[in-house]
């Protein structure tokens, strides 16, 4: 009996093996098989993630492109948050709103007049601040996922290999053959789940550091777009005094 208990020397002399990928997973130990329908559920995981999160960088830029060009068009700040900022469904609309609201809370503050610039600015980035780093954090939903598979699943897929040579091996001692065609479809077996680490782990890897690249990106967008806005506010704010 080998190792795991499903190979043995007999088995290996006797039985025609298939090397179809799909013969390799059922000739494979059962923990070996645990390996590769974890790595495999990764996989499909990872492509999950990076389609939606693909297909929420185009949305949210589209968004702002829209938006930046209602902002800069020269309209009413108060009716572009009527219409945009009170609900936001994107988030340069949230991080308008979000220093819009505290804009007219300085504005009708009880026992005070206009908003003195300085601190109506200092609030404002406070607000605009703390709202880029809410949509940030949602859209940064999953990311960790992404880069445990792309450091994790080679090592996961690695131990499945491992294993699986050790069975291999075992039953081969008990025959007292080493002929490659003995030996082969055992490690053919274990070295599948290698290759299934690494069809997880590569995307996850190419997909974390693209996706990472295009967060960061927009990120600064919304920064950039904060840092105009406060201005904005500031210079308004010292008009009114």
């Amino acid at each position: 009996m080998a190792v795991g208990g499903s190979v043995s020397a007999s088995d290996l002399g006797q039985v025609a093996h298939d090397l179809s990928l799909w013969g390799l997973f059922l000739q494979a130990d059962w923990i070996v098989k645990l390996v590769m329908l974890g790595l495999l559920a990764a996989s499909i995981w990872v492509w999950a993630v990076v389609f939606e999160k693909v297909t929420t960088l185009r949305r949210v830029n589209r968004a702002a492109d829209a938006f930046e060009e209602k902002f800069w068009s020269g309209g009413s700040l108060e009716q572009l948050f009527q219409s945009e900022g009170e609900r936001p469904n994107h988030p340069m609309a949230a991080v308008f709103g979000a220093a819009m609201r505290e804009w007219e809370r300085s504005s009708t503050r009880p026992g005070e007049g206009a908003p003195h610039g300085a601190g109506m600015q200092q609030r404002a980035e406070r607000a605009m601040t703390v709202a880029i780093q809410r949509e940030m954090d949602g859209m940064e939903r999953w990311m960790v996922f992404l880069a445990s598979v792309g450091s994790v699943g080679p090592f996961v897929g690695l131990f499945g290999t491992v294993w699986g040579i050790m069975n291999s091996f075992s039953a081969i001692a008990g025959m007292n053959n080493t002929n490659l065609a003995v030996v082969a479809p055992g490690i053919a077996e274990a070295l599948f789940a290698t290759a299934i680490g690494l069809v997880a782990a590569i995307p996850a890897v190419l997909a974390y550091n693209k996706i990472t690249t295009d967060l960061s990106r927009f990120a600064g967008r919304l920064e950039g777009f904060a840092t105009e806005f406060a201005a904005i506010l500031s210079r308004q704010a010292e008009e009114r005094v």
